[in-house]
């Protein structure tokens, strides 16, 4: 009897260890998919300005960077870069002459969870960099890996289950082994009942299984779970439009203009400096420069058409946000001096524009939260810099001039 019941137990034992193993590995995938994302957006709304995972921006590339340095160093300074490089630590202070001794924003808030979870998108983006596919003048997608493409299956987490798999394995062998061997000393042992001998060698029937009662309640609640899960992100998902690359009624090119030819966004996009709006630009801007320039273009000669017909140029808005949320140009790029790459992404690189920021409330309140006030030559900060410097030493930072109340952004 005694081996009965071992044997029985090493089958639910077994059974157990695969189930749990499926579910813990599912878990797994969804919750490193979780702190990637979460990395991500850390990244977008506070490293892109100054920082990219594959080239030089102001500050170097990250791209493997957890290696460089122990995480411990890489949390103090991303916490307070200032105090590192005040500490004397060599490679701090070279980072800091390298780069032109640009001072680095400090992130005292992000606790080392949201560190880790930074980190965890760079190892994503190192180990899958961005793969543009060539795209037509009229094209209206860009496809790029580290835009809205699942993050499920990264290199580490790739490790992890195959080292699963494999200890899954070597158990599981074991435990067919033992019940192997339990199953020939019952049938060999002349004290064991025909009973207990029947017991070991029944056959596992399936079709039983599959119709018990057990197995239906615990697929209804799978399914239901699979379900609500769907629901929830679908939900979540309303009004996002990250990646949005609508197909325009003419050819631009951000990266020929912005990029090889380095027009200020401010030549074209007139109002960015003094309205809420950046406004399109007009066709007379266009001709400021194609009264001249590839006058024979099939992308210019629209514009000529549209000039001489005195028929405006429908572009389709990229980035739209709800009539509810208030937002005005002129004050985070002329006060706040924020650069136009901070919520548009590297604009000058762009072939088809896109959404590059998700442009959620989250995504701005991470912004509020942790952006610093330029207050430099603006004598509006001057006593309210003043009192702040007297009772904190932080930084002032847009939360603590109201950056967080509902009705900076909230009619």
């Amino acid at each position: 009897m005694y081996l009965k019941n071992y044997l029985k137990l090493c089958k639910i034992f077994l059974f157990f260890v695969i189930t749990s193993f499926n579910i813990f590995a599912n878990n797994n995938i969804s919750q490193e998919e979780d702190v990637i994302n979460e990395g991500k957006k850390l990244f977008e709304g506070n490293c892109s300005v100054c920082h990219a995972v594959h080239e030089q921006v102001i500050g170097p590339a990250l791209s493997g960077v957890y290696k460089r340095r122990p995480i411990d160093w890489i949390y103090a300074f991303v916490k307070n870069s200032q105090k590192v490089i005040h500490s004397g630590d060599a490679y701090a202070v070279k980072l800091y002459e390298k780069f032109g001794r640009t001072q680095m924003t400090s992130f005292e808030d992000f606790s080392n969870e949201n560190i880790d979870s930074l980190i965890s998108y760079i190892k994503y983006s190192t180990d899958n960099p961005p793969v543009v596919e060539a795209a037509d003048n009229n094209a209206g997608n860009v496809v790029s890996s580290g835009g809205n493409e699942d993050m499920l299956y990264n290199s580490y987490m790739t490790i992890m289950l195959v080292a699963f798999s494999i200890i899954l394995l070597i158990i599981i062998c074991i435990l067919f082994l033992i019940i192997k061997f339990i199953s020939n000393f019952i049938n060999k042992n002349q004290d064991i009942s025909n009973e207990d001998k029947e017991f070991v060698n029944q056959k596992v029937d399936f079709k039983k299984a599959v119709n018990s009662y057990a197995f239906k309640r615990g697929l209804l609640f799978l399914t239901i779970a699979i379900v609500v899960k769907s629901v929830i992100d679908g939900l979540f998902s309303i009004g996002i439009q990250q990646g949005y690359a609508p197909r325009q009624p003419i050819a631009f090119s951000h990266q020929l203009h912005a990029g090889q030819y380095q027009i200020e966004c401010q030549y074209c996009h007139t109002g960015v400096m003094k309205s809420k709006n950046a406004n399109i630009p007009s066709a007379n801007i266009c001709m400021n420069c194609h009264s001249s320039i590839k006058k024979d273009s099939t992308e210019i000669k629209k514009i000529y058409f549209a000039i001489e017909n005195n028929i405006p140029i429908e572009w389709v808005r990229v980035h739209n946000l709800p009539k509810l949320a208030y937002f005005n140009h002129a004050q985070h790029v002329k006060v706040g001096g924020l650069e136009c790459q901070n919520c548009h992404g590297a604009i000058e690189e762009m072939e088809v524009i896109y959404q590059h920021a998700p442009l959620t409330m989250g995504w701005c309140i991470a912004c509020h939260r942790n952006q610093e006030v330029n207050a430099n030559g603006n004598e509006y900060y001057d006593q309210l810099m003043q009192v702040h410097s007297s009772k904190n030493n932080n930084q002032l930072k847009v939360r603590d001039i109201g950056g967080l109340e509902c009705g900076k952004c909230h009619y």
